[in-house]
């Protein structure tokens, strides 16, 4: 049994149009590039396509009504947004976690109370592999 390939690279319009079905659920073609025409103009044809190629690469599914596909996602977001971030740490990163999180600490605009959010994340996932859900610091000896 052959391994289910993992998936393919995103173009920025692939993962506009994957997030559009992330946002508003299943939807045909027409209603995609409807949604679409209310910030830029893009032909029809160039959506359906780009649907088709997202399908292909399994992101999305799709069934058929009638004359109309209708598409929906094929993974959780979470699965894809941990596979594209899992590329970036790779590729860009040299697989280091901590180069990626300082980049994005250092180089990005972060208000206080996103900051904030990324020290409460980072305490409780400490929290969570402790033995006894405790600190090592905070253990009896």
């Amino acid at each position: 049994m052959r391994k289910k390939p993992s998936l393919g690279p995103l173009g920025e319009s692939e993962l506009e149009l994957l997030q559009l079905v992330w946002e508003e659920g299943p939807a045909t073609v027409a209603e995609i590039h409807q949604h679409i025409l209310k910030t830029r103009q893009i032909a029809y044809t160039t959506v359906m396509s780009s649907l088709r190629k997202l399908a292909d690469k399994g992101y999305l599914s799709f069934t058929q009504e009638g004359n109309a596909y209708v598409y929906s996602t094929a993974r959780p977001p979470s699965q894809v947004k941990h596979n594209l971030l899992s590329g970036i740490l790779n590729k860009v990163f040299l697989g280091s976690p901590v180069d990626l999180v300082e980049s994005l600490v250092k180089h990005e605009n972060l208000s206080d109370s996103e900051l904030q959010e990324i020290r409460t994340l980072i305490e409780n996932l400490h929290n969570s592999h402790s033995p006894n859900n405790q600190s090592p610091d905070n253990q009896d000896t």
